[in-house]
């Protein structure tokens, strides 16, 4: 990963660098919209450090509007959890939340294909951070969403911090994910990106029902999930999956495809905005 990982922002001779790691989204038959993956945006007002490694640190705005007592949004990128592609690309979505009175955390993870267990490590630990500073959460539990494959990261989280946490205050109030790969065997079934679940976990998706979040017990808070109905990377049938298994699980589809849920220009944003909005009032 380039240097700019652990500062947040890219100067431009990275910024050139994801681009090109981009070229294999940017370049797939679709008619999807990845405008957003390189749009610029601000430089967070904080990294926070949530483990020794250069990869365990995550972006922090502040919310500039009318915050009142909203919780923290911890966000997970995706990138089909290849090293290719970090947390950068969420940057024009966690700035337009903190304009809207969102204070976000775009946690990185460690991406090695073949050891999942880094990348869970790392979001659990970042939640975990986040709930250990009370100038950030104000004393409520943060609200935990994430994008295709950490929407998957989000979902897991979630039911492992439900079941296993010591402290109620560290599992999340709500999880929202977006275009998610909630189901890894039917992901695998469809062969995303590549094979991309084969080749994060190492193997089977069959073989690891506890990283699977369709097969592990739901979330103990409210799960909103919103998927663009013309999604071309991960189809909505993934999320449907999911549903079916988790029928607590509210499942919207909305107009776009896969990345008008992180984009805040896209018909698919009112419905983010609405979806944390319910999240928040139900915590």
């Amino acid at each position: 990963m380039p240097p700019s990982s652990a500062r947040g922002t890219a100067p431009p001779a990275a910024a050139g660098r994801r681009a090109a790691m981009l070229a294999p989204m940017l370049s797939h038959p679709s008619p999807e919209d990845r405008s957003v993956l390189t749009r610029p945006a601000s430089a967070p007002d904080e990294v926070l450090r949530h483990g020794p490694d250069a990869e365990q640190v995550a972006d922090v705005r502040l919310a500039r509007g009318p915050a009142g007592d909203r919780p923290v949004v911890v966000l997970v990128h995706g990138g089909f959890w290849r090293p290719e592609y970090d947390r950068a690309h969420l940057g024009p979505m966690a700035e337009a939340l903190a304009a809207a009175g969102w204070p976000t955390v775009t946690p990185e993870y460690r991406r090695v294909p073949g050891h999942p267990g880094l990348a869970v490590q790392d979001v659990l630990a970042a939640v975990r951070a986040v709930a250990g500073r009370p100038d950030l959460t104000r004393g409520r539990r943060v609200l935990l969403a994430g994008h295709s494959a950490g929407g998957h990261l989000a979902l897991l989280a979630a039911a492992l911090l439900t079941a296993a946490v010591p402290e109620p205050a560290e599992a999340p109030a709500g999880v929202l994910a977006l275009a998610p790969v909630a189901d890894l065997v039917r992901a695998q079934e469809l062969g995303l990106d590549g094979d991309a679940v084969v080749a994060f976990l190492g193997g089977d998706a069959a073989t690891r029902p506890d990283l699977d979040p369709a097969r592990l017990p739901a979330p103990a808070g409210a799960v909103r999930i919103l998927h663009g109905d013309g999604d071309g990377v991960v189809p909505a049938e993934v999320s449907r999956s999911y549903a079916r298994r988790h029928p607590a699980a509210v499942l919207t589809e909305v107009p776009g495809g896969h990345f008008a849920v992180i984009d805040p220009r896209s018909a698919a944003w009112p419905a983010v905005l609405g979806a944390l909005e319910d999240l928040a009032a139900g915590a």
